[in-house]
């Protein structure tokens, strides 16, 4: 099924983007602190069933994963869960956050595979939409969901727009899921490389006959982006490769917006 054919049937209520709405509690840090959190095991799994298409897009390789990863996968999201991570550096925050995300999505993939999307996880019973506002986890004594991290921690904690190309939701329109888990120390470089990496592919923008079609990630989402057409298009010519970079100069607007909520199944390549 194409991306529009399969946007036509998405509800619009899957297309509003929550307002960011901030946790408070998750504001805490400690600064002085020098531990780091632990990634090892979700790089090992991305090195083993993480596949990067000819067309740009990674995906996994769900079906393959042998039991003992699977369990292995959801050991080490428990084990992020267990850690007192408000004692952490503010940084080190950052990285257990987007890396928590991407993580438990893919566990929520794996619990349900094989689905065509998604969207067909309904955790929070029938009518609900995806698997992101069941909670999911229980972290220093609160019950956490995908939806939370997203939107009551990440978005409105850290107001840094790049934390939409770091956040993979397991579709094909969305921006890859990273080869190797985001750390503390290089998060700027890497922000700035999946920024790159989304606004230069085509499911990011495009540009046909003299119209701009962006994912639908900057309609979603447009307030984290500027507000309006000219701050998204400013922020994309930031990120843009040169000659996207001077054809996006000539433009003000945007005439339409495209997702594709395929599964990112290595399977379809």
């Amino acid at each position: 099924m194409s991306a529009l054919a399969l946007a036509a049937f998405v509800p619009a209520a899957a297309c509003a983007a929550p307002r960011p709405d901030p946790w408070r509690r998750w504001a805490a840090s400690d600064e002085s602190a020098r531990r780091s959190v632990d990634f090892a095991a979700w790089d090992g799994f991305l090195a083993r069933y993480l596949v990067p298409g000819g067309d740009g897009i990674n995906r996994v390789s769900y079906g393959r994963v042998l039991p003992a990863d699977r369990e292995a996968l959801s050991l080490h999201v428990a084990a992020l869960a267990g850690l007192p991570i408000t004692s952490y550096r503010r940084a080190e925050q950052l990285a257990y956050w987007i890396n928590l995300y991407n993580a438990l999505t893919l566990r929520v993939v794996l619990d349900h595979y094989p689905v065509a999307s998604i969207l067909d996880i309904k955790l929070a019973g029938p009518l609900s939409i995806g698997p992101w506002s069941k909670k999911l986890l229980r972290i220093e004594g609160e019950e956490v969901s995908l939806d939370d991290i997203e939107h009551r921690i990440l978005r409105p904690l850290w107001h840094d727009p790049r934390l939409h190309y770091a956040l993979n939701c397991a579709s094909l329109g969305c921006p890859s899921l990273q080869p190797q888990a985001f750390a503390a120390a290089a998060m700027e470089a890497r922000l700035d490389e999946a920024a790159r990496g989304f606004v230069n592919h085509a499911r990011g923008v495009r540009i046909a006959d003299g119209r701009l079609i962006v994912s639908s990630l900057y309609r979603w989402y447009a307030a984290d982006f500027g507000g309006s057409d000219p701050a998204v298009i400013a922020h994309l010519r930031r990120y843009a490769a040169p000659p996207l970079a001077k054809a996006l100069a000539l433009l003000s607007s945007i005439a339409g917006d495209q997702y594709d909520w395929s599964l990112n199944d290595a399977k379809t390549l």
